[in-house]
């Protein structure tokens, strides 16, 4: 658990990502079996400990240490893991007989929820405070360590110099702590056997357009439907035959979405939107319903039949890798794309769909249908090179993503709170809200969505301030301020909402300017957000 700590601690201290990628790569390098797999499966968010979460630990510290003392010390820190491996009021000789990574992950899949507080209290007692932070980490899985799983399958590649694409290949056909993998790149083995397993093939990304102009000679226009990516994969013979749908990142997402599992029964790899079908007046299903419907599926382990019946799932195809066994990945675009056309006739209906190519004679004339493209649940534009391959990852020059515009609101600060990580520090993330009605006459404002991104480093700490010096109440963590400060809200779609307050809720909302020089009454109104309501 030593070594582990020190590269946790290495990491939280490394801003460059060849830093980050060069500490993990030495770290698998010189780590023995099975502690690296198991170091590697926690930093790309391949480990599940059901029985400990961020409650258990505040349960234990309040055990062990004055409640008011952990509450006022973990407000302070902003992260529950890391206030609680410096509180932790462990013997002198704690460190004396430390788990390894294995020893821990053995004993943290063996508790129960009434086991945990015990026995997790046991671990801490015999690590030192770094030790303890590593475990906690270990352990929430909330890790927060600027590491994605796609970077520490990046530093895998690196440590062994082999192929990332291959290592993403044979990955969702492993298990933790990935011996196969490690035998193969580590120690010259023949690569894992995953042939008749329905893996996940890293995605083609696209870069954004910005001030790219391009021919619409070589560029075929389509769609890009407001959905979630997700690859349906079908592999195996007979009773081995299984379907997995995958999402963007390579989660296996196909519990959440069990109606697509027996829509595919041949042997392919395809790439598209999951969308989820409208209802129209009369109860009938129609096209594609706008996010906010979709949202109401994400994340769900089981998924009631009403929500079968009234959301259906289904998949807008974009691409093609394999078919029938056959892999299509170096055709160019052009190819697949009539191999795509041909495929489709041959899925259910009910099921798949294709997205449809825009026809356009100019380049002026795509950004004119663009324009127009704000129903619908269409986000905006794809550009696909004719003649491209299917490549994992963004390549300059072969796909490009033209999404549409963001709506703008001014909106007012209401509440702030500390973020996470390098962030905890600072009051980073902020809920805004618009007025209901006249603010000049007393109306109320209501909040209207929360956001933490779209500032810079300088900005944050400017906000900070005026956070710290215009707190007018504190509710825990969450500090309200004084109705004072404007920003520009940027985002993608406004749905209506039971759950919030003022009826709304925002598609990606983020902070686009701070508008110093805007008072707070000129803001934005409730019914603003409610004409672009398209539900």
């Amino acid at each position: 658990m030593e070594e582990f700590a020190a590269l946790i601690d290495a990491l939280v201290y490394t801003r460059s990502r060849n830093a980050k990628l060069a500490i993990i790569a030495e770290y698998l390098r010189y780590t023995p079996d099975p502690d690296r797999g198991w170091a590697l499966a926690a930093l790309s968010d391949g480990l599940d400990f059901p029985a400990v979460k961020s409650s258990t630990i505040r349960n234990l510290l309040k055990e062990r240490v004055d409640p008011v003392l952990w509450t006022l010390s973990r407000d302070f820190v902003g992260d529950t893991a890391e206030c609680a491996s410096l509180l932790w009021p462990a013997p002198l000789e704690a460190a004396a007989n430390p788990p390894s990574v294995a020893d821990a992950v053995d004993a943290l899949s063996k508790m129960t929820r009434k086991t945990a507080i015990q026995e997790l209290g046991g671990l801490l007692d015999r690590l030192d405070p770094s030790g303890r932070y590593a475990l906690l980490k270990l352990a929430t899985g909330a890790m927060r360590i600027g590491v994605s799983a796609r970077l520490a399958k990046t530093a895998f590649a690196q440590a062994f110099d082999v192929s990332v694409d291959e290592v993403e290949e044979y990955w969702h056909g492993l298990a933790p702590p990935y011996p196969e993998l490690f035998d193969w790149a580590a120690k010259g083995e023949a690569p894992p056997d995953t042939e008749n397993l329905p893996l996940f093939r890293p995605f083609m990304l696209a870069h954004p357009l910005e001030e790219t102009v391009v021919s619409m000679e070589d560029y075929a226009a389509e769609w890009k439907w407001d959905g979630i990516r997700v690859q349906l994969v079908h592999a195996g013979d007979g009773e081995e035959a299984e379907t997995r749908v995958y999402s963007r990142s390579g989660d296996d997402i196909s519990a959440t979405f069990p109606e697509m599992l027996d829509a595919l029964q041949i042997k392919a790899v395809l790439d598209g939107e999951l969308l989820v079908r409208g209802t129209h007046q009369g109860g009938e299903t129609g096209g594609a319903a706008s996010f906010n419907a979709l949202q109401q599926r994400l994340g769900r382990k089981t998924v009631s039949k009403k929500m079968l019946t009234e959301s259906p799932a289904f998949v807008r195809l974009y691409d093609v890798l394999q078919w029938r066994g056959e892999d299509l990945r170096t055709l160019p675009w052009s190819e697949r794309r009539a191999r795509l056309e041909q495929a489709v006739t041959e899925l259910p209906d009910s099921h798949f769909d294709i997205s449809r190519i825009v026809k356009a004679e100019s380049f002026d004339a795509l950004a004119e249908i663009r324009e127009s493209a704000r129903d619908d649940a269409i986000e905006g534009l794809m550009l696909k090179r004719r003649d491209s391959p299917y490549i994992a990852g963004r390549k300059t020059g072969l796909w490009y993503k033209w999404k549409r515009d963001p709506l703008l609101v001014d909106c007012v600060l209401m509440y702030a709170q500390r973020g996470s990580g390098k962030r905890s520090s600072f009051f980073s993330d902020y809920t805004f809200g618009c007025w209901d009605g006249n603010p000049d006459t007393g109306a109320e404002l209501l909040p209207v969505g929360k956001a933490y991104s779209g500032f810079t480093d300088e900005e944050l700490k400017k906000i900070d301030r005026h956070v710290r010096q215009n707190t007018i109440n504190r509710f825990g963590p969450v500090r309200e301020t004084e109705k004072e400060l404007v920003f520009e809200v940027a985002f993608d779609s406004v749905h209506s909402s039971k759950r919030h307050k003022s009826g709304l809720a925002m598609r990606f909302p983020r902070i686009h300017r701070i508008r110093w020089d805007k008072p707070a009454h000129e803001a934005d109104r409730i019914e603003t957000l409610q004409a672009l309501i398209r539900d």
